[in-house]
């Protein structure tokens, strides 16, 4: 008699454990930041920005677009993709599903809902997202109220490019984000520099230009003029030479000027205006006298970026120092 021993070859189960065990709390915090914080981070970057920026020009404009256009990604991502596809950038990444207890996927409207009733997880001091740590089935206050729970996906599941997809994702906003500091600081910031620069500037080479501009006397009036001339814009030599030429045509006397104390009304990177306190001396002895005057003095900068004066007006005419006796 003979024994036929048949050996039975078994095969090893692979058990599709991960489509229907829950995620852990950590996993599904990693997927949120990824769907939520960089798209955020746009949005309060360009509203900071909005607020630096002169209010409904280009830039606030430009602004408010950036806002709306991440806003619009970060719910295309969180309520279209995982109805189309299946999943979201940031849950494809960590291989993750919102499903209901049926397996379903919820929809747009549904995960719409799920995402406002997040609210209830922020409204009671965060424990809400806490919850799912002490939850047998890892549920928000959200997940409970629409019946949704968060689910492992099969690897093979999920797209091949996700990790690209994401590092795309993130490095753009990130690129949106230093941009909007850029544009800040060059509307912003430069220009507040600059107007510190233009204030150093005049307070230091204006009253020194007005000064020389008012000072010459009769034997080098015409080199002195010349000076005068070369310190003014195109706009206010042409006044300034009408004034020489008064002067030329009269009794030209020793006319000399230095200041005394100065104050800047106002200031741009390009326009600055002073109101400088002057005292004088005018004629030569034994008919010498002392004088006092202000004056009010706009500079501007011209094709060299040197601080010319683009128009002068005497607010106190000279008169002598004190009582004038």
């Amino acid at each position: 008699m003979t024994v036929v021993v048949e050996e039975i070859q078994t095969t090893p189960v692979i058990q599709k454990s991960s489509q229907n065990s829950l995620a852990p709390w950590h996993i599904r915090v990693g997927a949120f930041a990824v769907d939520v914080l960089p798209g955020t981070a746009v949005v309060i970057t360009m509203a900071l920005v909005s607020l630096t920026v002169p209010a409904r020009g280009v830039w606030w404009w430009l602004c408010i677009s950036v806002i709306g256009v991440a806003i619009l990604l970060i719910l295309v991502n969180r309520l279209l993709l995982p109805t189309i596809l299946g999943w979201s950038l940031g849950r494809a990444l960590f291989g993750i599903a919102v499903l209901r207890r049926d397996g379903a996927t919820p929809g747009a409207w549904g995960l719409l809902l799920r995402d406002l009733a997040h609210l209830l997880d922020t409204a009671s001091v965060m424990v809400g997202w806490l919850w799912p740590l002490w939850d047998s089935r890892h549920r928000t206050f959200a997940d409970m109220l629409l019946g949704t729970e968060v689910r492992r996906i099969e690897s093979d599941e999920r797209p091949h490019n996700v990790r690209r997809w994401a590092a795309v994702a993130v490095l753009t906003c990130a690129c949106v984000c230093v941009a909007g500091a850029a544009v800040s600081y060059a509307v912003v910031y430069s220009r507040d520099r600059a107007i510190d620069q233009t204030r150093e500037q005049i307070a230091t080479q204006g009253p020194k230009i007005v000064a020389q501009m008012l000072t010459y006397d009769p034997k080098t009036l015409h080199d002195d003029f010349l000076r005068a001339q070369s310190l003014a814009t195109d706009k206010y030599r042409r006044e300034l030479v009408a004034q020489q030429v008064i002067v030329q045509n009269g009794n030209p006397v020793v006319n000399e000027y230095w200041p005394i104390d100065w104050s800047i009304q106002s200031a741009t990177p390009d326009r600055a205006t002073l109101l400088l306190f002057m005292q004088g001396r005018r004629g030569a002895p034994p008919e010498e006298r002392y004088i006092t005057a202000t004056v009010r003095v706009t500079f501007a900068k011209d094709a060299e970026k040197q601080w010319r004066v683009d128009d002068l007006t005497v607010v106190t005419k000279p008169k002598p120092p004190g009582n004038g006796k």
